[in-house]
C-alpha cells in the first residue's frame, strides 16, 4: 500500500535533500525524536509544527507557537495552506509536502552525452591547451630557440588547465553527482583555442585592412569567450538549467566589459585598449589601398593646424586670466 504523503527538505536552490513517506495524518514536525518528521536544525523547536486537513478537507500546516515560526514567502504565519509546490522554512529547513498522486513533470531529453567522457574528450583537452601554450609563448618569443623554455612553460600552462578543470570537476560532483573531469577538460581546452584563433584572426583582419577596432576592443571580445566557457562548464554541472546559466554568464560579461573600459578611461582617458595598432605582418598581407606621402602630410598639416589652434587658445585663456587677477 502507497503512503498518502511525502515530506521533502529541499535545499536553497530547490532540490531534494531528504524524502520521507508518511502514511497518516496528522504528521508532526520538530527536533523532538516523537516527531513523524525529525528536523535536525537547531533553529527549529522540539515539536515546532504539525499537518492536517482543515475543516474542508484541505492539508494545513499549522505551527506550535515556536520561536522562529514558520515562513512562507518571506512572511511568519501560524497556519499554512499547502499545496504540493508550497514551501515553507522552519528555522533554517526548508521542506514541502506533496501526496502520493501529485503529478511529476515529464521526462527530460537527456543532454548529458555519457559517450563523450573519460580518457577522449580528457585527452583533447590537454592536447588543445598544449598547442594554446605554446603557439602564445613562440609568437612572443624572441630570443633564442631553446628547448627546456618551452617545456617549463606547456608545464606550467598544463598544470594551470589542470587546476581549473579539477575545481569545475569538485563543483560538478559536489552538484551534479558526477565529476566529469574529461568534460572540462575539454571545454577549457576548446575556449584556449577558440580565444587564440581569435587573437590571431583579428590581428591579420586589422592590419589587412585597417580595422583598428578590432585591437582596440578586442579584449571585449576576448572577455565574451571567456564568459562562454564558463557557460559551458555550468551547463554541464546543471544541463537542465540552460537559462539560468546563461543569465550568469551574461551578467559577468558584462561586469567584465565594463571593469575594462572604466579602466582605460581611468588610465588612458580613452575607452580603446590601444591609441593605434601595434601589429605589425608582413606587407604581403596588406589590402588596404596604400596612401601617398603628399597624403600623409596633408592630414599632418591639418593636425599641426588644430593642434596649434587649441594651444593658442588655451594661452590666450590663460593671460586673461591673469590679467582679471591683476586687476
Amino acid at each position: 500500500m502507497k503512503p498518502p504523503y511525502f515530506i521533502e527538505l529541499l535545499s536553497r536552490n530547490g532540490d531534494v535533500l531528504q524524502r520521507q513517506a508518511v502514511a497518516a495524518l496528522p504528521i508532526r514536525l520538530g527536533r523532538g525524536y516523537d516527531n513523524d518528521f525529525i528536523l535536525d536544525d537547531a533553529h527549529t523547536a522540539a515539536h515546532h509544527a504539525v499537518i492536517d486537513v482543515d475543516d474542508e478537507g484541505r492539508l494545513r500546516l499549522r505551527d506550535l507557537g515556536s520561536k522562529n515560526g514558520s515562513v512562507v514567502l518571506g512572511k511568519r504565519q501560524d497556519s499554512v495552506l499547502l499545496g504540493g509546490d508550497t514551501v515553507v522554512r522552519l528555522g533554517h529547513s526548508r521542506l514541502r509536502v506533496r501526496p502520493a498522486d501529485f503529478p511529476v513533470a515529464p521526462e527530460l531529453a537527456d543532454t548529458t552525452m555519457h559517450g563523450w567522457e573519460g580518457a577522449t574528450p580528457a585527452l583533447t583537452g590537454l592536447a588543445m591547451m598544449a598547442v594554446f601554450t605554446l603557439l602564445e609563448y613562440w609568437l612572443s618569443d624572441v630570443e633564442a630557440f631553446q628547448p627546456i623554455r618551452y617545456l617549463l612553460v606547456l608545464a606550467s600552462g598544463l598544470g594551470l588547465g589542470l587546476v581549473w578543470s579539477a575545481a569545475w570537476a569538485l563543483a560538478n560532483r559536489l552538484f551534479g553527482n558526477q565529476a566529469r573531469l574529461g568534460r572540462h577538460l575539454f571545454i577549457l581546452g576548446s575556449g584556449l583555442l577558440a580565444l587564440g584563433a581569435w587573437r590571431s584572426l583579428s590581428s591579420v583582419l586589422a592590419y589587412a585592412w585597417s580595422a583598428e577596432l578590432l585591437t582596440r576592443y578586442g579584449n571585449l571580445v576576448s572577455i565574451a569567450l571567456a564568459c562562454g566557457m564558463v557557460f559551458f562548464h555550468l551547463w554541464t554541472i546543471k544541463p537542465h538549467h540552460p537559462k539560468r546559466m546563461a543569465s550568469t554568464c551574461l551578467v559577468l560579461m558584462l561586469a567584465g566589459t565594463t571593469l575594462v573600459l572604466m579602466s582605460n578611461l581611468q588610465t588612458t582617458a580613452r575607452a580603446a585598449d590601444e591609441l593605434y595598432m601595434s601589429v605589425l605582418l608582413p606587407p604581403a598581407v596588406r589590402q588596404s589601398a596604400d596612401h601617398s606621402v603628399d597624403d600623409f602630410m596633408a592630414a599632418a598639416g591639418k593636425l599641426k593646424a588644430s593642434a596649434d589652434a587649441a594651444r593658442s587658445k588655451t594661452v590666450k585663456t590663460d593671460s586673461e586670466d591673469d590679467g582679471d587677477d591683476d586687476e
